[in-house]
């Protein structure tokens, strides 16, 4: 049974179509690198899956489990909050609170879902306890157990990101996605979030990762899609993809970004 399967989503900003049926699924543990020029709907397909953004049509399966079906009335916002566990975000730009210090950004969101819990008031201490601790594990995973009361404002690029994979990851999603983690990083960042990626596919963590960077999808990914104006052109090893499109945008798209 796969851990993630999409099936014809669609989705429109007013007249623009933005995604024009987009259908693939992935394993446990499986790595997807997603590939394309600016617009083609890499972001808003992480979007959808992840409730960021509704979309127009389709179906979305975790471990074989319905959490999307656009035909069916829109969930409560509790159900919604739910549904949106299975999955964590890393942005590109790594959208940390400036207000709060490391260990308050990690530990915002899993403080705020305890509350909802039944035992919340009467064992208070210990939950806000088990969290901190965890998110204090999630930081020295990161290389980060020095900065835990440090502010965003003073860390480097890299640092920041660091801080988003473990604040993502505070929440044991089912599937992590990374939107362009190293876009807004130097080369010699770039190969430390490398590094922290493959730790987590050591780990057997599945996540699809949005990148332009060719030699950082073919290194961390199992599979390799590239996607053009809204829909999927190709979907194969990394290799297969990269030395051998079948399709001429993606040699195009390729032969531009490998120059």
């Amino acid at each position: 049974m796969p851990r993630l399967e999409v099936k014809g989503i669609c989705k429109s900003f007013g007249d623009t179509e933005v995604l024009k049926g987009i259908d693939f699924s992935m394993e446990q543990g499986e790595i997807i690198a997603i590939l394309g020029s600016s617009g083609s709907g890499k972001t808003t397909l992480l979007r959808c899956i992840n409730f960021l953004e509704t979309a127009t049509s389709g179906q979305i399966f975790v471990d074989g489990e319905c959490i999307f079906d656009a035909a069916e009335k829109k969930p409560s916002p509790k159900e919604l909050r739910k549904r949106q566990l299975n999955f964590g975000m890393v942005f590109q730009s790594f959208n940390l609170f400036p207000q709060y210090n490391v260990i308050e950004n990690v530990t915002l969101a899993p403080k705020l879902l305890a509350k909802e819990r039944p035992d919340y008031r009467e064992n208070k201490k210990i939950i806000l306890a088990e969290i901190g601790a965890q998110a204090v594990e999630m930081l020295e995973n990161v290389g980060l157990e020095d900065k835990l009361t440090s502010y965003p404002c003073e860390l480097s690029g890299g640092q920041q990101q660091r801080v988003s994979i473990a604040r993502a990851l505070a929440l044991s999603p089912k599937i992590l996605f990374f939107d362009e983690p190293t876009s807004a990083l130097d080369p010699e960042i770039t190969q430390e979030i490398l590094r922290i990626i493959k730790e987590l596919a050591k780990k057997r963590m599945t996540m699809i990762i949005v990148t332009h960077e060719i030699e950082f999808a073919r290194n961390v990914a199992d599979r390799i899609i590239f996607m053009n104006d809204g829909i999927v052109l190709e979907d194969g090893a990394p290799d297969e993809v990269i030395n051998n499109p079948k399709n001429e945008r993606t040699k195009s798209f390729l032969s531009k970004m490998m120059d």
